[in-house]
């Protein structure tokens, strides 16, 4: 009998990707996908389930299609296209904290995935040059999708400790990059000028769609229970990352980059949220060398590969054309 597995956020980009993935996936006789609105896309074989995570009705459905694989990935950072901050707050955490309610009073869920973030780690100048699984942020994170991600997680433990005989795995992914997946990020990257801060020059990390995918598809049907980071290897700062796709950098005053850049990036339908400026100040760089130790998973695309990829696929920038080169 091959696994029974719910995956939530089903409507999103990851989340409707991951479920496509799983219906073909061996070991997997039946997924389904829950959200508020329907997927977009083929979803055939996928069995669809309009509801609201933050609901009790999680648990009928547990009940109801036998689920004993819970995949969540209705954590997501704050986007226009999600409704306001708060809505979205509401969705991570309140939305969490209900899908755990109804796991822990499931008969049947055996296994329970998270995707988490790693913005777990907090964005500050007193980052060290690489973060592990065992280490916090070095300085207090109150608000925004971080403050969401590490009370997911800490809502996550305690449900593991309560019910010992579930299987849980957390992955913090890193900043997914691709030029169809919709994120503050890749519109960010989008623009002819990146708006940068004076005097800062941030180390940077990127996964691609596909190892995500990969990850997540192997914990739900794998045996691998604790916390991993999930990112690219290598490091790129911003002023390589500008010199790649070739787009110049604009150098603003710490006071004026989040104005600029929300401005510009709101032109493209998407949103740069306040955490995101604190990132291009400090930068963040995690160590994901345990996944391919106790996962098995060796991450196929590098920072520098997403991102050429990511290149390849969005109209050129202007020192491309004047043949900039690559760094």
């Amino acid at each position: 009998m091959g696994r029974v597995v719910l995956v939530t956020g089903v409507a999103r980009d990851l989340g409707s990707r991951l479920a496509r993935r799983l219906v073909v996936t061996p070991g997997v006789d039946k997924v389904v996908g829950l959200d508020v609105s329907p997927p977009s896309g083929d979803m055939h074989g996928i069995k669809f389930v309009r509801a609201d995570i933050r609901t009790p009705v999680v648990g009928k459905v547990l009940a109801v299609e036998d689920v004993d694989t819970v995949v969540h990935m209705n954590v997501a950072p704050p986007q226009r296209q999600l409704g306001s901050r708060s809505a979205v707050k509401e969705i991570n955490v309140i939305g969490t904290m209900q899908l755990l309610a109804a796991c822990q009073n499931s008969r049947t869920v055996e296994r329970l995935v998270v995707q988490s973030s790693t913005a777990v780690y907090g964005t500050s100048a007193r980052n060290p040059a690489m973060f592990t699984e065992q280490m916090a942020a070095r300085s207090g994170i109150a608000v925004g999708f971080p403050k969401d991600a590490v009370d997911v997680e800490a809502y996550v433990r305690g449900f593991g400790r309560r019910r010992p005989d579930v299987a849980v795995s957390t992955f913090r992914l890193g900043n997914v990059l691709a030029a169809d997946v919709l994120s503050p990020f890749s519109e960010y990257l989008k623009l002819p000028v990146l708006p940068a801060m004076l005097g800062y020059d941030p180390r940077l990390q990127f996964l691609h769609p596909y190892d995500a995918l990969n990850v997540l598809a192997l914990a739900a049907t794998g045996d691998v229970t604790g916390a991993f980071n999930v990112v690219g290897p290598g490091v790129l700062t911003l002023s390589q990352m500008g010199r790649r796709l070739g787009r110049p950098l604009l150098r603003l005053p710490s006071v004026g980059f989040n104005g600029v850049t929300e401005r510009m990036v709101r032109l493209m339908s998407s949103d740069f949220t306040p955490e995101l400026s604190r990132l291009f100040m400090y930068g963040r760089v995690v160590d994901g060398s345990k996944l391919e130790r106790e996962l098995g998973y060796e991450v196929l695309y590098s920072t520098p590969q997403t991102l050429d990829a990511f290149a390849e696929a969005i109209e050129p920038g202007v020192l491309s054309a004047l043949g900039g080169a690559r760094g």
